[in-house]
């Protein structure tokens, strides 16, 4: 599963639910679009993925918002509420991690590529599964800038030093001082997992083993090496920037699709989801210029992954998502924005097999709310489970207290 989480909250009538016909201060300043499916237009921002709508699923009566800003809900398909007194529910790579992973993958089960709101609120996390089994997060900042909003930096200062995965070996250190020191460890760990009750020796055992089998078999690291790929691919993925309009502070360069070109290789090598971002999406300002900016980045990042996942024949084998934490208001504000509108909100899939070239769901007149096939968060976690050949209503794993929990409701 690769999840590609709109960061911000995307404006389903700039998108994919477009209102020609609603007032102007509601339908905005886009014009739709035909696409290769009869009937259904799309924004003017968006024709490559209009191109092949034929390879897409698009719902637009995405219900159930928590309203919170951050991709939990994207990530876990529950409240932030939900068995908050034992940590919390678990993220869907997470639950993947304890149930398919072992401390001997030479890949991670579950990375976490997300930037900006999403990696400082930590909306990747395993709640009550314990640390044991939170998500690889390398750095990706030098690869991939983006400036954080002021409140933001103090939040990610608080994280501390070490929120992302280094994915440097320590030149010293051979395979036969590493194995050394990892019995010695294993010696010494004994004596105080006995006192431990946090499950953190724990977690530590399984991250030392983990990150010596990533690191010394080099296929993770290889994978996020871009220079590695093939030249004509990394251009398929390479958008010229002269034709995004302006930029944003917090908003991602057009640089940004090739983030979609290293998930694909890390699925590749073994990993079972991927979270990735675009940001900004949170436009309650200047809407209509950040989404010139923003939706043709989205575009041409959707378009070279799904063409290209299709090419290598992997396309039925990988399922995308595309969606955010919430909509956006139907009626344009003061400062030409858009505010946040947990009622209703857009989402999109591909891939894993799924019956594709649909449009799920319709809205009222203003895309305000659902009025046809009402879709939730949990629906869609239903399906990515289910092509991952995960039965989420069958399925337990045991919470603090010694209960099992479906992975779904």
């Amino acid at each position: 599963v690769i999840n590609i989480h709109l960061d911000g909250g995307p404006p389903q009538m700039d998108t994919i639910d477009m209102k020609p016909n609603a007032p102007s201060e509601i339908r905005g300043e886009f014009q739709p679009i035909p696409t290769k499916l009869p009937g259904f237009m799309i924004s003017e921002l968006m024709p490559r993925t209009g191109s092949i709508a034929d390879r897409l699923v698009f719902i637009r009566s995405l219900i159930g918002s928590t309203g919170r800003h951050d991709a939990y809900q994207c990530q876990s398909g529950f409240s932030v509420n939900d068995m908050a007194s034992v940590g919390g529910r678990p993220a869907m790579g997470c639950v993947v991690n304890k149930l398919k992973g072992s401390a001997t993958d030479t890949a991670p089960l579950f990375v976490d590529l997300m930037q900006g709101r999403p990696l400082v609120r930590n909306s990747s996390r395993p709640g009550f599964l314990g640390p044991a089994y939170k998500p690889f997060r390398p750095d990706m900042s030098k690869m991939f800038p983006r400036e954080l909003e002021d409140g933001m930096k103090k939040e990610l200062a608080a994280l501390g030093d070490h929120h992302t995965v280094s994915l440097t070996l320590n030149k010293q250190l051979s395979a036969q001082r590493i194995g050394d020191r990892r019995q010695l460890l294993a010696g010494l760990d004994r004596i105080r997992r006995d006192v431990d009750r946090s499950g953190m020796m724990d977690a530590m055992d399984r991250f030392a083993s983990q990150a010596t089998e990533i690191l010394m078999s080099g296929n993770f690291a290889a994978a996020m090496d871009l220079s590695q790929e093939d030249p004509r691919v990394v251009e398929r993925f390479t958008m010229d920037g002269s034709t995004v309009s302006g930029r944003h502070g917090t908003s991602d360069h057009p640089g940004a699709p090739l983030k979609l070109l290293m998930a694909r290789r890390l699925v590749e090598v073994g990993v079972r989801c991927v979270s990735v971002t675009f940001s900004d999406f949170d436009t309650h300002s200047d809407n209509f210029g950040r989404m010139r900016q923003m939706l043709p980045i989205v575009d041409f990042g959707l378009h070279a992954l799904i063409t290209d996942l299709e090419e290598r024949g992997m396309l039925d084998d990988v399922s995308l998502v595309i969606w955010g934490e919430f909509g956006r208001t139907p009626k344009i504000n003061a400062k030409a924005g858009r505010d946040h509108w947990p009622r209703v909100g857009p989402a999109m899939l591909a891939g894993g097999g799924m019956k594709t070239g649909q449009i799920i769901g319709a809205t009222d007149r203003q895309a305000g709310s659902a009025t046809d096939r009402p879709v939730t968060y949990k629906d869609i976690f239903a399906t990515l489970y289910h092509n991952l050949g995960i039965n989420p209503f069958g399925t337990t794993i045991v919470d603090p207290s010694g209960r099992p929990q479906y992975l779904l409701d």
